[in-house]
C-alpha cells in the first residue's frame, strides 16, 4: 500500500512538474497568445516572458501579427455576356486584432478565401469578357473594399487583392488569338499606308518647294532683266540727251546750221542710192518726178531759194548746190 501511495504521490508530482513547465511560455516577436483562465478569455501575451497558473490558464489561440498571403483557389465564373472563364487570385491580409480574429470568425483564412471567391464572380460577371482583362485594377479594388469591412468584425486588414490569372474556354480563347492576328495585321496595314501617305506628302511637298525655287529664280530672272533693261534704255536716254544737247550746242554756234543741213542731205542722197541694190526694200511715193517736192517735204531744197514749208519755220540759205532747211519749233 504504501508503494503504491509513493507512485500516486510520484505521478502527480511529474505532471505538476510538466503543468508548470508548461505554464511557461516565451512569446516571440510578431505574435500573439490569447490566454483563457476557466475557459473564459482573460489577456493577450505580448512578446516576452509570461507565467501562466498552472490548472487555471491555458494558451487558446495563437495569432501570427505578421502580413500574410492567402492563395484564392481557381473558380468557374460567368461574365456578362455569358462565356465562362476561370479567375484565380492572391490575397495579403494582416490581423490587427488578435481577440477578434480568435473569437469573431472560425477560421478567417476560409472566410476571407470564399468571402474573396463570391465577390469575384459578383464582379466578374458585370464585365464583359474583353473588359475583364482590360479592368483588373477595378477588380482588385472592388474585392477589396468588400473585404476590408468584413475584416474589421473579424480584426482582420486586407491589405490588397491580385487577380492571378484569368483562363477563358479553348475555343474562346482560340478565337480572341484570331482577333489578335487580324487586329495586328490590320494596324500593319495602316502603319504601312500611313508610310505611303507621308511618303507621298513628303514628295508632293519636294515638288512644290522645287517649283515655288523655280518661279522665285524666274521672277528674280525677270526683275533682273527688267532692271538691267531700264538701266539700259536709262543710260541710252543719258546719252541721247547728252548727245543732243551736243548737236544743240553745235547747232548754236556760227555755221553749224549749215552742216547739220548739209549731213542731213549727204544721208538722205546715200539712202536714195541704196535703191538699186534688189535686197533693199523701200516704201516710195508714187511720182518720183517731183523729187524737189519729196525734199522740201523733208525740210531739204535742191534750190539756191528756201523752200516753202507748213508749220513755223525760218527759211535760210545754203552757199551750195545742195540745202537743207530745219524747222524752228
Amino acid at each position: 500500500m504504501a508503494i503504491f501511495n509513493l507512485i500516486v504521490w510520484g505521478l502527480l508530482i511529474i505532471i505538476f512538474i510538466i503543468k508548470l513547465a508548461g505554464s511557461i511560455r516565451i512569446v516571440p516577436t510578431q505574435s500573439a497568445f490569447i490566454v483563457e483562465r476557466l475557459g473564459k478569455y482573460k489577456n493577450t501575451l505580448e512578446p516576452g516572458f509570461h507565467l501562466l497558473v498552472p490548472f487555471i490558464e491555458k494558451i487558446a489561440f495563437v495569432q501570427s501579427l505578421k502580413e500574410e498571403a492567402v492563395s484564392v483557389p481557381p473558380q468557374e465564373c460567368f461574365t456578362k455576356d455569358n462565356v465562362q472563364v476561370e479567375v484565380g487570385g492572391v490575397l495579403y491580409l494582416q490581423v490587427v486584432d488578435p481577440v477578434k480574429a480568435s473569437y469573431g470568425v472560425t477560421d478567417y483564412y476560409f472566410a476571407t478565401t470564399q468571402l474573396a471567391q463570391t465577390t469575384t464572380r459578383a464582379v466578374i460577371g458585370l464585365l464583359e469578357l474583353d473588359r475583364t482583362f482590360e479592368e483588373r485594377d477595378e477588380i482588385n479594388s472592388r474585392v477589396v473594399r468588400v473585404l476590408q469591412e468584413a475584416g474589421r468584425q473579424w480584426g482582420l486588414e486586407v491589405k490588397r487583392f491580385e487577380v492571378k490569372n484569368i483562363v477563358p474556354p479553348p475555343s474562346i480563347k482560340e478565337s480572341m488569338e484570331k482577333q489578335m492576328s487580324a487586329e495586328r495585321e490590320r494596324r500593319a496595314l495602316i502603319a504601312q499606308s500611313e508610310g505611303q501617305r507621308q511618303s507621298r506628302i513628303d514628295k508632293s511637298e519636294g515638288v512644290k518647294l522645287q517649283v515655288i525655287n523655280q518661279s522665285e529664280g524666274e521672277k528674280q530672272r525677270r526683275i533682273n532683266e527688267a532692271e538691267g533693261r531700264a538701266e539700259a534704255i536709262k543710260t541710252i536716254g543719258t546719252a541721247t540727251a547728252k548727245s543732243i544737247e551736243t548737236v544743240a550746242a553745235a547747232i548754236s554756234v556760227e555755221g553749224g546750221a549749215d552742216a547739220v543741213r548739209l549731213r542731213l542731205s549727204q544721208q538722205y542722197l546715200r539712202s536714195l542710192g541704196q535703191l538699186a541694190d534688189p535686197k533693199t526694200k523701200v516704201v516710195l511715193p508714187a511720182d518720183l518726178s517731183k523729187v524737189e517736192d519729196l525734199l522740201g517735204s523733208l525740210g531739204l531744197s535742191l534750190r539756191d531759194e528756201p523752200v516753202p514749208t507748213t508749220g513755223h519755220t525760218s527759211p535760210s540759205r545754203a552757199t551750195g548746190p545742195l540745202s537743207a532747211r530745219t524747222s524752228a519749233e
